[in-house]
């Protein structure tokens, strides 16, 4: 008799896929992690071997030459690459990203001839974020102005993801100020329009294998077919598309949060004081144990929130629930894994200090902490 249940067994397609993504991850990224988080090189020829791999535009459709994968084996594949690099993997993943407003808001023209220079090696750059509108994604200042057969762009965005590589730019821009998010409205962007530049890239704290920079739009001119939908939905689509990033962006906490725990177990079976190992002292024990918990229950909350969307279910409020709790979770383990590491893990020659860098700025990017508690609320109280 069949008493029904929840299922949590991965299929045999998808443990290969983790399986895939973890050697490659072991391999391939973690031994040159502190290389390129001291030189803040760009790692292409990793990038490259992960796309030849399938475990780059693993969202985009088989006929675009995508993986076509649905958001669950995403967010497998970003756990396992962040426990490599968490800069590494952001770069390789911004891509899946950066189609999203395509698969969403594309027409069968668009999709076909810009899905395509994704799986054909092209970087695409994501460009919501502004100098003064970050949370306040409303607060934008970007316009694009109707000008015949072609929209005039011109403004600022700022902390773009592979922004100095991109070959071209999903962009979000106001074609009504007065509408406010009703107004705004989504494009694409190729690098080689006149008036578009790239500023040297940012010198950051953590992630520094990520590309991250400015772009500016000087009165740039694109064809009115690189409308993505129509004027208007611009709001509509960022929010769909957080719906389906966020997910992925809790699986790669999680990744740096299973790391700091794997690494913390290793040390802590190893390093002896008072005539034991330290994970025999109780204080040291219990902060691993909490790790554990905090780990699973962030890899779960990751896994609800994108079966919803594989299923077509809601999923706004698993999503900020996945987001909030597994970024907030990077950042604690890691800070304790600094601390049972002591003095050995505040130097750059063990593993924990850069986690612990790494891991800050997953609960600023694609929505604070802060916003997603908001979104919870509003959800929740919501009339």
């Amino acid at each position: 008799m069949d008493h029904g249940g929840i299922g949590f067994t991965l299929t045999e397609e998808q443990r290969m896929l983790q399986k895939l993504a973890r050697d490659f991850a072991r391999e391939q990224i973690a031994p040159v992690a502190a290389q390129y988080d001291r030189t803040g090189e760009f790692p292409f020829a990793i990038i490259q071997h992960a796309r030849e791999l399938g475990l780059m535009n693993a969202n985009i459709a088989t006929e675009y030459g995508g993986g076509g994968l649905p958001l669950v084996d995403e967010c497998l594949i970003a756990e396992e690459l962040a426990w490599g690099c968490a800069g590494i993997s952001t770069s390789i993943l911004l891509n899946n990203i950066a189609a999203l407003p395509i698969i969403v808001a594309g027409n069968a023209e668009q999709k076909k001839q810009w899905l395509t220079k994704f799986t054909e090696g092209q970087f695409v750059g994501y460009a919501v974020t502004e100098p003064g509108a970050g949370s306040d994604v409303a607060g934008m200042l970007t316009t694009a102005t109707r000008r015949g057969d072609e929209y005039i762009i011109n403004g600022t965005k700022t902390f773009i993801t592979n922004a100095s590589h991109a070959s071209f730019y999903v962009v979000f821009a106001y074609t009504d100020k007065r509408a406010k998010h009703r107004g705004m409205s989504a494009f694409i962007v190729e690098r080689e329009r006149p008036g578009f530049s790239v500023s040297k890239k940012f010198d950051k704290m953590g992630q520094r294998a990520s590309d991250t920079a400015e772009i500016v739009f000087d009165q740039v001119a694109i064809p009115a077919t690189h409308c993505l939908g129509n004027e208007g939905d611009g709001f509509m689509i960022a929010m769909q598309v957080f719906d389906k990033s966020r997910p992925t962006i809790a699986a790669l906490a999680t990744g740096l949060a299973q790391r700091a725990l794997d690494e913390c177990v290793k040390y802590a079976k190893e390093r002896k004081t008072f005539g034991v190992s330290i994970g025999q002292h109780q204080a040291i024990g219990h902060l691993i144990a909490e790790m554990a918990m905090n780990v699973e229950a962030a890899r779960l909350l990751t896994w609800r929130a994108a079966s919803a969307v594989d299923q077509g279910q809601p999923n706004t409020k698993l999503a900020a629930f996945a987001k909030a709790f597994a970024a907030d979770a990077a950042m604690k383990i890691a800070t304790d894994a600094v601390q049972i590491f002591g003095g050995y893990g505040y130097i750059k020659d063990y593993p924990v200090e850069k986690l612990m860098r790494d891991s800050k700025i997953i609960q600023i990017y694609e929505g604070t902490s802060q916003i997603q508690r908001n979104i919870i609320a509003r959800e929740l109280l919501r009339d």
